[in-house]
């Protein structure tokens, strides 16, 4: 077959599609965004009719690629790694009520917070659904994983979590193709109840779960992603998981000195791990994310056998790894082959020019702080959480997707006024809504702000699953319509703003003010396609 360059993410997303996909289910979130978009312009996409359109957020998506499962056809979710907390319930129980057809969930974890709000692992998550997982350690393990992880998880019956980091998601290498594979046809299982997760059933099922975890070590200890590599020095025996590995070979390019266990597929490999264990004196884990196979070793090895790792400060306990930071915990010298010269500064992103985010934090910062000296601002995830920047300042909070409107209600609850949220369109219909419903049940007295520039912005300006109908949809929620106001946010409607911010805030409940201005980057890419 053919050798392409290729992303991470599009490995990923080649794989699926010369696998038999018949569909995918995200939401977007960096850096595993690029995945569905390359499905989404793959010309296959259309010809096989493969379902590609975007998720309300990534617990919708998750178990909508569970009924594609349940119908016997092969389904991929992505999402980045916070987005496996919205996933988690109906991810847990999946791993309980198993699979028909292959299921590969993709989390790309951000190590470092480059566009995030936290570094979690996801491993954390496979292991507490006791699933089996990849973690590949480059773009062609990327591929191969998917492409033969499929019929893995139908051999299995069970979805697997595929673990990706931002710097091996957004870099590039060769990728050998293999043959294409057709769809899947729809078939059910032979057990009528294996969804039915009744506790009666759901004791069942667990059972058989638990029944297969020798399985999935077996499977590891035979994967050719987990290989053991001998070395003569063995005064330190070194685990490289994912893209570790390749950091580790970066510094040993004509070969590492110590035995090394490479980590691509979980659960841990038991019979090679001991034989590294027992070679060697000490042993090194280098993992980019959290100390998951380092908390391992130091829990069930018990044999005095000294682990080094973030744990013990031989790596940091946060950031991503790199080539230089395994370079130091080998003991090897760190020579850096560039500098970054001084010129080069640190510079923050800022909200683009022209943006309706900027015309809408103007006015709404300029009455707030002439005139309501107690507000607060408790913004949500997205391109307007960069008020929080100069020359702005403007926001107070911001957690996670749709805490926005519900961290304004508990402070108007404790007696905060003004409480203001601000949220974008498609934060609020991916977990906001629910928020505004209870602000409605108990008649709130606080103002949401719900910036509508017609996408999701931030990831690049994928479809926003409520433009055209957030009116309706609050009405629908229950905000009285009166109190549901929409503006342009723009220099000459700016007296216009400020009135209507000053009416919703004086009224006492739940009031809704939509500034709705297209995205100005979206709006030049039409623009640019005409």
């Amino acid at each position: 077959m053919s050798k392409q360059l290729l992303l991470g993410d599009e490995a990923i997303a080649q794989a699926a599609l010369d696998a038999g996909l018949s569909g995918v289910y995200a939401y977007p979130g960096t850096p595993s965004t690029e995945i569905t978009e390359y499905i989404q312009t793959a010309a296959i996409t259309a010809e096989k009719g493969i379902h590609n359109r975007w998720c309300s957020n990534e617990k919708t998506a998750m178990e909508a690629a569970l009924g594609m499962s349940f119908a016997g056809k092969r389904s991929l979710v992505c999402m980045k790694h916070v987005g496996m907390n919205v996933a988690a319930d109906c991810f847990i129980n999946s791993a309980v009520t198993g699979v028909k057809g292959g299921i590969i969930v993709v989390a790309a974890d951000d190590p470092s917070m480059h566009s995030s709000q936290n570094e979690q692992d996801s491993r954390f998550y496979g292991d507490f659904a006791l699933i089996p997982m990849y973690e590949p350690s480059n773009q062609q393990e990327a591929y191969d994983m998917v492409y033969n992880g499929f019929a893995f998880s139908e051999q299995t019956g069970e979805p697997l979590l595929m673990r990706m980091v931002t710097r091996l998601a957004h870099s590039r290498s060769g990728v050998e193709r293999k043959a294409q594979q057709p769809q899947n046809r729809v078939s059910f299982s032979d057990d009528p109840r294996q969804f039915i997760l009744l506790p009666g059933n759901a004791r069942k099922r667990y059972k058989l779960l638990l029944q297969h975890q020798d399985d999935f070590v077996k499977a590891s200890e035979n994967s050719p992603y987990n290989k053991y590599i001998d070395g003569p020095n063995k005064k330190l025996g070194i685990i490289a998981c994912g893209i570790g590995y390749n950091y580790l070979m970066e510094n040993y390019p004509e070969g590492c000195e110590f035995p090394v266990l490479k980590i691509g597929q979980y659960p841990l490999p038991k019979k090679q791990l001991m034989l590294l264990v027992e070679a060697c004196d000490e042993i090194l884990v280098l993992e980019d994310g959290q100390p998951f196979v380092e908390k391992q070793l130091k829990g069930c090895l018990g044999i005095g056998v000294k682990v080094k790792g973030r744990l013990d400060g031989t790596l940091s306990q946060d950031g991503e790894l790199n080539p230089d930071s395994v370079a130091r915990a080998v003991g090897k010298e760190n020579k850096a082959e560039f500098a970054v010269p001084s010129l080069v500064e640190m510079r923050p992103p800022a909200l683009c020019e022209g943006c309706g985010h900027r015309d809408m934090y103007t006015v709404l910062t300029e009455v707030l702080r002439a005139e309501y000296p107690s507000h607060k601002v408790f913004s949500d995830i997205g391109c307007y959480t960069l008020g929080a920047n100069a020359p702005f300042n403007a926001i107070d909070s911001c957690v996670d997707m749709g805490a926005s409107i519900t961290m304004a209600k508990g402070a108007s609850d404790a007696g905060v006024h003004p409480a203001v949220a601000v949220i974008g369109d498609s934060t609020f219909t991916h977990s906001g809504m629910t928020g505004l419903l209870d602000c409605v049940n108990e008649n709130a007295n606080v103002t949401i702000v719900i910036s509508d520039n017609e996408t999701t912005a931030m990831t690049g300006g994928q479809d926003s699953a409520g433009t055209g109908r957030l009116e309706a949809i609050c009405a629908g929620i229950g905000v009285a319509p009166e109190h549901i106001r929409v503006v342009v946010p723009l220099k000459k409607n700016y007296e216009e703003m400020r009135q209507i911010i000053r009416e919703e805030i004086e009224y006492r409940g739940v009031s809704v003010i939509i500034p709705r201005r297209e995205c100005i980057q979206t709006l030049a890419r039409k623009k640019r396609n005409k």
